[in-house]
């Protein structure tokens, strides 16, 4: 009976995770004119740590580092996506996604409610160098899918390279010196077609 409860938690979590497929990021996919989903982005971060895993600055465990980008948006299922340029959704952002990973990984049993609320308490707070890694791929990839479309997004919100590179040099630095030098290319290309300010 304690197994099949232990069951039941589980799977009202992976039902509970199919909202991520409903929440909408500003970035768009590459291949038709519509927002990419948390879904599909944890799918990207997820495969892009497997391929990329040896451009990681530090030796990593790559199963530790994919479960932790596939997890790290979990919480905007209740907490939404705030926009990363959006400095007034910044100002609650902390506390609405601490309320959201009590809420969700609380559907788990508790041994997983605290391995999944550890892995991402780990990936925000980016000591180790399996976060590092994970917070540098999720730097980049809305960089190269943006990039990719022509700057869509940064022109709509009027983001200037300056912004750009604050958020994501100094933290695609920690995690990967290729990915850090891929973020450095992007910035200095979309400054000079036209897609950032």
């Amino acid at each position: 009976m304690m197994m099949q409860d232990r069951f039941s938690k589980q799977i009202a979590f992976l039902l509970e995770l199919d909202k991520m497929k409903n929440i909408y990021r500003q970035t768009l996919v590459l291949h038709e004119d519509r927002p990419e989903n948390d879904a599909e982005h944890s799918f990207h971060l997820a495969i892009m740590a497997c391929i990329l895993a040896e451009h990681a600055k530090e030796e990593i465990n790559i199963l530790h580092a994919v479960k932790m980008v596939l997890i790290h948006d979990v919480v905007e299922i209740d907490a939404g996506d705030t926009y990363c340029y959006d400095s007034v959704g910044y100002q609650d952002k902390a506390e609405r996604e601490q309320k959201a990973r009590d809420r969700i990984f609380a559907i788990l049993p508790e041994d997983q409610k605290e391995e999944y609320s550890a892995l991402w308490n780990e990936f925000e707070e980016r000591k180790t160098p399996e976060s590092k890694f994970a917070n540098a791929l999720d730097r980049i990839q809305p960089m190269l899918l943006n990039y990719q479309k022509g700057g869509i997004s940064w022109k709509k919100h009027a983001i200037h390279a300056e912004q750009v590179e604050q958020r994501n040099l100094p933290i695609t630095q920690d995690g990967s010196d290729n990915i850090y030098e891929l973020a450095q290319e992007i910035i200095a290309l979309a400054k000079q077609e036209g897609m950032l300010l």
